[in-house]
């Protein structure tokens, strides 16, 4: 029952997160982008307080300055930064599309930087993967938009801060690594701010539209956290692609996208993929674990 529940959470959360994607590309029809992860940040900083008051997790520690949180905040940067900047110029259908390479992401890293073994079923599945995005994006090819490279920032820079998220230490509480790394993306939006020539006035449902999207991202994203601590992430982590159904949806629905046949195909190849990559990840878990309990006798 415990794992239903954290399965139907994942859901919940991959669905509010596509509403956030919503209400970004709305507030980036006004707003530059520097505003939008301006109030983003700040907003999101402020609910992420307010739920480590309520836990009792401590913010003011040493460890926000480890190295590890350090370079997690900063990975935190550039996968934001790239997300505001392309989602309020490029189709919802192919931010989503692009974004779900963020699990192919984490494997390739383990195996580059964490020098993690990695099959060759699964490094065909990262490939398959890459071929996919590239299939969606189109690079020199006639529909090519530049502006989709911001979301290959992004989902790279997203994908790497998961990775080191493993590495940070196991005693830091994971509203604490939140609350550190949205902070830190707020010097940057008040940057963009500085060098933007956009209009900073605010209509009421502009701001209804921010302040919606500073909600249910904070919500998604403690949402991901807790359905993760439920059930065992070989379980609950292949629900993270419905983001792509809800994300598309939404986009033919709100803004009248018709999502073409090569990012149709590429987004299946990148769905396909990962799935892949995460059935592999579990396979070679369990069998770790019958190897562990049968040397242990």
């Amino acid at each position: 029952m415990q794992t239903v529940r954290a399965i139907l959470l994942m859901i919940l959360a991959m669905a509010l997160l596509a509403l956030s994607d919503v209400f970004i590309k709305l507030s980036s029809q006004v707003l530059s982008p520097g505003h939008v992860m301006f109030f983003l940040s700040v907003g999101g900083t402020l609910c992420f307080m307010l739920i480590a008051k309520w836990q009792g997790a401590k913010l003011l520690s040493r460890d926000a300055l480890h190295p590890w949180v350090l370079a997690r905040s900063g990975l935190e940067i550039v996968g934001g930064l790239g997300l505001v900047l392309s989602i309020g110029v490029i189709p919802l259908s192919l931010f989503a599309a692009i974004m779900q390479m963020a699990p192919l992401v984490v494997t390739l890293g383990a195996a580059i930087f964490l020098k993690e073994p990695v099959g060759l079923r699964r490094w065909l599945a990262i490939f398959a993967g890459i071929i996919g995005m590239l299939l969606v994006i189109r690079p020199g090819a006639q529909g090519f938009e530049p502006e989709a490279l911001f979301a290959v920032m992004g989902v790279c820079g997203l994908g790497l801060r998961d990775l080191i998220t493993r590495l940070s230490p196991s005693h830091i509480p994971s509203i604490s690594l939140a609350t550190w790394g949205f902070s830190a993306t707020i010097p940057i939006g008040l940057g963009l701010i500085l060098i933007s020539d956009a209009p900073t006035q605010m209509s009421a449902i502009t701001a209804w539209h921010m302040g919606a999207g500073i909600v249910v991202t904070t919500l998604g994203y403690y949402a991901v956290t807790q359905a993760m601590r439920m059930a065992p992430a070989a379980i609950v982590s292949p629900f993270r692609y419905t983001r792509l159904i809800f994300t598309m949806s939404l986009g033919i629905l709100i803004f009248g996208e018709r999502p073409d046949t090569m990012t149709l195909t590429g987004a299946a190849i990148i769905l396909a993929a990962g799935l892949y990559a995460l059935y592999r990840e579990r396979k070679l878990a369990l069998e770790q674990d019958t190897l562990k309990r049968q040397a242990a006798r």
